[in-house]
Parts: structure tokens; sequence; C-alpha cells
């Protein structure tokens, strides 16, 4: 039971790296870490009984496979996910506290737990809006090499990428088709990062940034409106108004691609399940099957053009306008 919260505690704390850094022993990770000895000495006792921690001397701590997957440089980014102190954690908070809310009322958990909305939230702690954008853009940056390969961009004369966060898909898909333009849509708070990143790939010539919602009419003129992983986000009736603004935008012959899991009888069952009660409680957002897709395109006036399947379990959607 305390096993999770008690690993996602080492991570805000960032015990990890300051052992790594050096700080071994129990008083010196307390005064690093700004915890109270005994109580620091207590969770590290618990954790090196169960291997995260290795404890060679009493109160003397080292790493171990499982504990160097919790450093901040680590590939995996595991830090940043479990911080209790970071949007995805205070969304793992969320499920913790508000899950029973959540499947009693059908409402977020989020907003029981903490009085207010996830984006309210993170409006009000620009520090929490901050490792929010760098989650999505890592978890973009891992999705962006599938998507960049799964289709010829270079056909498309612009790309917008609605709700594309600080531009990590957008650039990935840019760098494979030389030629095609890109416009990023997000908030404004959001797309800053966008410009920086566009500028250091040397893509700035070829980009515009947006700063505005969704749900505000958006900037014509793009043959393709990509949405990643946006819809799960959000409840239908949320979902069908973003796919109504792109549809509006849309020209004669233009595509709305959507990239997202699509729950399927298939080995991503069990991984998209978890994620569909996490967008529960987060935003009262679900994770969907093709069908139910197809009904939300329809409802906003689009239809199905074709679907592509990315190895992480993630799919490509292709809809045109009726």
């Amino acid at each position: 039971m305390f096993t999770p919260v008690a690993v996602r505690v080492a991570a805000t704390l960032r015990v990890a790296d300051h052992i790594d850094a050096g700080f071994r022993t129990l008083e010196a990770l307390a005064e690093r870490t700004g915890t109270d000895p005994d109580a620091l000495g207590r969770l590290m006792r618990f954790l090196a009984c169960r291997d995260v921690f290795g404890e060679d001397r009493p109160g003397e701590y080292g790493l171990t496979a499982t504990s160097r997957l919790l450093l901040d440089g680590h590939p995996s980014r595991m830090r940043h996910w479990l911080d209790l102190e970071g949007a995805s954690g205070r969304i793992d908070l969320a499920a913790c506290g508000g899950l029973l809310h959540a499947v009693r009322t059908g409402e977020p958990g989020y907003d029981a737990v903490f009085g207010v909305s996830f984006w309210e939230d993170l409006e009000a702690h620009p520090e929490l809006a901050d490792s929010f954008n760098v989650q999505m853009a890592a978890v973009q940056g891992r999705l962006a090499p599938e998507v960049a390969r799964a289709r010829p961009w270079h056909e498309v004369r612009r790309i917008a990428d609605i709700g594309g966060g600080t531009g990590a898909l957008l650039e990935a898909v840019l760098r494979a088709a030389p030629d095609t333009r890109g416009t990023l849509v997000d908030l404004p708070g959001t797309v800053e990062g966008g410009s920086k990143r566009f500028a250091a790939a040397g893509l700035a010539e070829r980009t515009e940034v947006i700063g505005q919602s969704f749900f505000d009419p958006l900037p014509a003129g793009a043959d393709v409106y990509l949405l990643s992983q946006i819809l799960h986000d959000w409840d239908d009736e949320k979902s069908v108004a973003i796919l109504r603004r792109c549809a509006e935008a849309l020209p004669e012959g233009g595509r709305v691609v959507v990239v997202e899991r699509v729950v399927a009888e298939d080995a991503g069952k069990q991984l998209n399940t978890e994620y569909d009660l996490r967008m529960l409680v987060f935003n009262k957002g679900r994770e969907r099957t093709l069908e139910e897709f197809t009904a939300l395109a329809a409802e906003a006036g689009l239809r199905p053009a074709g679907v592509t399947a990315l190895p992480s379990h993630h799919s490509l959607l292709f809809w045109e306008r009726v």
C-alpha cells in the first residue's frame, strides 16, 4: 500500500540525485532535502527493505538499479512523472483521493481533491504549468518519430498543430518534410516555448506560433489540422466542440488528423484502461474506441478517411469534412 507513495515522496525530494552527488548519510540527506531526520530515516529504511535504495551500513545509502530510474537526468523522466509537486504527481494524488468521487458522480476527482479544476490549477501556479508543459513535450517527443514516419507529410503544404504545447511533435514532422510549413496553436503561456524550440531548430522561418484556446475559431489556411492526444483530455461535448473548430477551418480537400490511443481488444488494452481512469479523474476525459471516435467526428461534421496504427498503441485517425 505504501510503496507507490513512498517512492513518489523520494522522487519529489530528489533523494536519488542527492545520493548520486555524494550525500549518502541520513544526516546529509535530511539537510539537503529539508526534512526531519527521524521521519526521513523511516522512509529510507522502508525503501531500502524493498531494494529501492541500498543501505550498506546503517544510515548510509546508495543507489540501486531501481533508484537510478529516479535520477533527474534519466531518459525515462520517471522522477518528473512521480514528483508530487509536479502536474503528473498532483493527478496521481487526485486519483488516490478522488477516484471514488469520480465513479460515484461521473465528475472529475481532481476538482474534489484540490477545490479547482486541473486547468485552473495550472493557471494559478506557473511552476505547475511549466512541469506539465515539460512532461507533455516529453510525451510528444516519444511519439514524434512514429508520427513523422507514418505518412508522407511532405505532400502537405501547411500543418496546424492544435493544442501542440511547445511544438515537439510539429518540429519532428517539419524535419521530415522540409518544404512543409507549420502553425502551432496553444495557450499564450505555452506557445512561447514553441517559439524558442523552432528558433533553436532553425525552423523559425517555416513556422508561426499563435496563442489562443482551441475552443475559439482556429486560424484558416492549413491543409492538415493535427490534434495529438487532445481529445482524451475532454468529455464528448467538449471534444465535439474542438473538432467543430477544426472542421470550420478546414479547406476543401483538407484533413483533420487525430493522434490518440484507441481502445480495442489488443495488447494495449491494459494500458489504455489505466489511462482511461486517469482521464476520468483528471478532467472527465476518456480513452475511446474507434466507433466512439467516429461518432464524435460525425457530430462535428467529419467523416472517416483512414486509420494508421502506430507501434506505441496509438493511432492516426484521418477525417475529412462531410
